[in-house]
């Protein structure tokens, strides 16, 4: 049976307010409990572990913290790239070395200085944070609507994650043929390894 487009982008809609909703109404110290158990279990990776660069979004408040992250690749000898937003729905990763490389951009997102960062060349390995509202167990997400990361993955080469809280975790989303799974979920309560992970 054939599914209207239109209908899923309804859904989706509706999914979205509801996860908002949840994140925002979350009470600060469970949501700092929840994003320190997420970080804790994010650096116990395999993927983690060997690779040399973290591609990852710089988190705002409604959103699994990343600064922590951050900060634990510096420390650990890796490499950081974040995104900065350009037309048509594309972003570009630039790598950052502190947190003064970065300014207020699209969205209310902090961004890369294009000044004082290197734009990332090779796409063809890594691991990506890929930010979601929720995932469910396949590992294909429920993003932002804009179609940034749709159009980044389709081209990344590396290894995907998605961090999530575990109250916004759905057993399945309505999802497209295009759309790309991530290889691993992590949430305050585990790690779970995705259909979409292959032998990887």
């Amino acid at each position: 049976m054939s599914v209207n487009y239109n209908d899923i982008r309804e859904i989706k809609t509706d999914l979205r307010i509801g996860f908002k909703s949840k994140r925002n109404e979350m009470p600060e110290h469970i949501k700092l409990n929840m994003d320190s158990e997420i970080q804790s279990r994010f650096l116990t990776l395999r993927q983690y572990a060997k690779c040399d660069t973290v591609f990852t979004y710089v988190s705002k408040d409604l959103e699994v913290d990343t600064y922590a992250i951050i900060r634990a690749a510096w420390a650990n000898g890796k490499k950081v790239a974040v995104p900065k937003c350009i037309e048509d729905s594309k972003m570009d990763f630039y790598y950052i070395e502190s947190m003064d490389d970065l300014e207020d951009g699209s969205f209310g997102v902090k961004e890369p200085v294009e000044s004082k960062c290197k734009k990332v060349a090779d796409l063809s390995r890594g691991l990506c944070i890929v930010p979601g509202l929720s995932f469910d167990a396949e590992g294909y997400r429920l993003g932002y609507g804009k179609g940034y990361y749709d159009r980044f993955l389709s081209k990344f080469g590396g290894e995907t994650v998605g961090l999530c809280y575990s109250n916004c975790i759905k057993w399945k989303l309505p999802h497209g043929k295009y759309d790309r799974a991530v290889d691993v979920i992590v949430t305050d309560r585990y790690i779970r390894r995705t259909t979409s992970a292959g032998n990887t």
